[in-house]
């Protein structure tokens, strides 16, 4: 699919054609981290990550690439692949984690034992993550009379290679030497002292949208660090825009007036689906659900773990809401499917009338999960480089996980990429 139009920023940008690799990183409480590679952006196509271009490994996971971890749009850090393993059909990518307070440290250290050196030593290069062709770099040599045992290994799809000993620093490894001269290699050059400081800056005040209804920042990120396995959307690019935070900022009594504008869309597609099934347990055909007269019938549903996050995707201080949330109606003994779970996905846009606009809505239920997968919202992410965000979702149903993205344009939302389930 084409990417997007560039939005507007504060210089000029030409359109990414990548490559532009998206992953989704998995980072333990107690720092272990691996990533799960999702898609691939190339010469405005988006590819499957896990099966692009892999010979024997797929390009998103070749040892040496690095990613940068951006969680609503703000830098957590950086992760470098060191190896690739495959199971049960899925590839993942195992490596070091560097957090930004990490690297903001390091480069404290650098900068504070530079004076003391008598030689001095080259500036590490700077920028977001760079792609650089295998074609620019050279290709070590192998020796004529050194036995094929001796080379160095490749990762397969039966196994992953011997493991090496984890680098000080996420300095991307010299690549090798493919068969295809010209395929793109995702690396990126030591960030700078001046961008680990400024990485180290934004992760110690992230702006994040509180989930439940708490105007306090500071509980949404206790929360976070209370579980057990965070998951950020991680980027590696050559010349993508720096990461900006997707949060659209909120009062409390303005996010308390977004809830329950959002929450009655909700409860309308809930009642709405309520009434297809208890038409289909009579086996009669189902109500216009469409009109108000019909949900007005139906008692109001009562809502469990609901969270709603809103973002500005495309700096022009709209918010665009999403919400999802489980449900329930109330029991009722003409109901064959009183007790079920209901669980709702909504994302919807407010105009400058403060009107909420439905632009998409995903309800299934425990029952049917089979047929109606639910939808669990990772983050706003930018996938194609353009300088604004996409909505990246997990879709969960009976046949296995998947990842969609999607891009919002006005009321609509725009499917970009879909994995094959089994994530």
């Amino acid at each position: 699919m084409q990417a997007g139009l560039v939005a507007a920023q504060s210089k000029p940008k030409t359109k990414t054609q990548g490559p532009r690799a998206l992953g989704l990183l998995q980072l333990s409480s107690h720092g272990k981290a691996h990533l799960i590679p999702i898609t691939i952006l190339y010469d405005g196509e988006f590819y499957d990550a896990s099966a692009y271009k892999a010979a024997p490994v797929p390009m998103a996971l070749e040892s040496g690439t690095v990613y940068e971890a951006v969680q609503t749009g703000v830098s957590q850090g950086l992760f470098t692949i060191a190896s690739a393993l495959q199971g049960n059909h899925n590839w993942t990518g195992e490596g070091t984690w560097q957090s930004a307070a990490d690297l903001a440290a390091a480069a404290a250290l650098a900068i504070k034992n530079k004076g003391a050196r008598s030689k001095p030593i080259p500036e590490p290069v700077e920028g977001p993550p760079v792609l650089r062709r295998a074609t620019a770099a050279k290709a070590p040599e192998p020796a004529p009379s050194s036995p094929p045992a001796e080379s160095k290994p490749a990762p397969t799809a039966s196994g992953p290679p011997a493991p090496a000993a984890a680098p000080p620093a996420p300095v991307p490894a010299a690549p090798v030497a493919d068969q295809d001269p010209d395929r793109p290699v995702l690396k990126r050059g030591a960030p700078s002292p001046a961008d680990t400081k400024k990485h180290g800056a934004s992760i110690s005040t992230p702006r994040l949208t509180p989930a439940k209804g708490d105007s306090d920042a500071s509980s949404t990120v206790a929360a976070a660090a209370g579980n057990a396995v965070r998951s950020i959307p991680a980027i590696s690019d050559a010349d993508g825009p720096d990461p900006r935070p997707y949060a659209y900022s909120l009062k409390a009594d303005e996010e308390d007036k977004l809830r329950k504008k959002i929450l009655a869309l909700a409860a309308d597609e809930v009642r709405a689906r309520a009434a297809q099934l208890a038409a289909a347990a009579v086996g009669s055909a189902a109500p216009n659900s469409s009109k108000a007269g019909t949900r007005a019938k139906m008692p109001q549903p009562s809502f469990e773990d609901v969270q709603l996050h809103v973002f500005d995707l495309s700096n022009s201080n709209e918010p665009i809401l999403v919400l999802t949330t489980k449900a329930r109606m109330p029991a009722r003994p003409s109901v064959a499917a009183a007790d079920l779970q209901y669980i709702v996905t909504i994302v919807a846009r407010e105009d400058i009338y403060r009107d909420l606009h439905k632009a998409f809505a995903s309800i299934t239920d425990t029952q049917h999960l089979d047929v109606l997968p639910r939808l669990e919202l990772i983050d706003a992410v930018d996938a194609d480089g353009d300088g604004r965000g996409e909505l990246l979702f997990r879709q969960i149903s009976d046949a296995g996980r998947a990842f969609v993205l999607y891009r919002v344009i006005g009321d609509r939302l725009w499917p970009l990429f879909q994995s094959a389930p089994g994530q």
